[in-house]
């Protein structure tokens, strides 16, 4: 399994918090209409934090790129994902989630915090396999993550247009539907997924998806 933790990055900033909660809420339930990978949906837990869990790697992975390019504008998000057995502990204020997948999600979400405050801006994604899974999980992650600091950066340099353009596009939506929706025109579309390096979401997106 894989365990995924949300926060919202500045969010004690935020003009409007729960407005602000109620838009990514939105966006989330969108991408899971849309493309519905979850065995856990993401849902709020406390303070700025959503949790939620996923079958496999790249289920996860294809399922945050969505929310990334539907996140509401004002509203940014980051991503900590754990390679690792995941459980519930009942108690008194209902299940609890616990495990190696939440620890290595927690760490995740840790070291990209930290990177993205220092070396790497536009990083918002981080996956962590626990100490004690295979060494074939750890090699995972490592791969992982060095495609998501180039896909988080295309994202991150991305117009709030754009990435409506691009999460379409992901869809399958045509160009000259998008260009309607947006009230510009199909070349403006295209010049728009072409300069800002849409292409390769798109496609990393598709790879992500399940074969059958």
């Amino acid at each position: 399994m894989i365990a995924v933790i949300l926060d919202i990055v500045g969010s004690r900033a935020l003009d409007d918090r729960s407005g602000a909660q109620l838009a990514l809420d939105d966006a989330i339930a969108r991408v899971e209409a849309d493309t519905p990978l979850a065995v856990q949906p993401l849902r709020p837990t406390v303070g700025d934090e959503q949790q939620g869990v996923y079958p496999t790697l790249d289920a996860a992975l294809a399922s945050l790129l969505l929310l990334r390019l539907a996140q509401p504008e004002g509203v940014d998000c980051r991503f900590g994902v754990g390679i690792g057995p995941v459980e519930e502990i009942d108690s008194a204020a209902g299940a609890l989630p616990e495990g190696p997948g939440w620890w290595a999600a927690r760490e995740a979400i840790d070291r990209v915090h930290a990177l993205q405050r220092r070396t790497v801006p536009g990083a918002r994604t981080w996956v962590v396999a626990h100490d004690a899974q295979p060494e074939a999980a750890h090699l995972l992650a490592r791969q992982a993550d060095i495609a998501l600091l180039a896909r988080d950066q295309l994202i991150t340099d991305m117009s709030a247009r754009t990435r409506r353009l691009t999460y379409g596009r992901c869809l399958g939506v045509f160009q000259r539907d998008l260009a309607a929706a947006e009230g510009i025109t199909q070349p403006a579309v295209s010049q728009a997924l072409a300069t800002s390096g849409a292409g390769a979401v798109i496609e990393a997106f598709r790879l992500l998806l399940p074969t059958s």
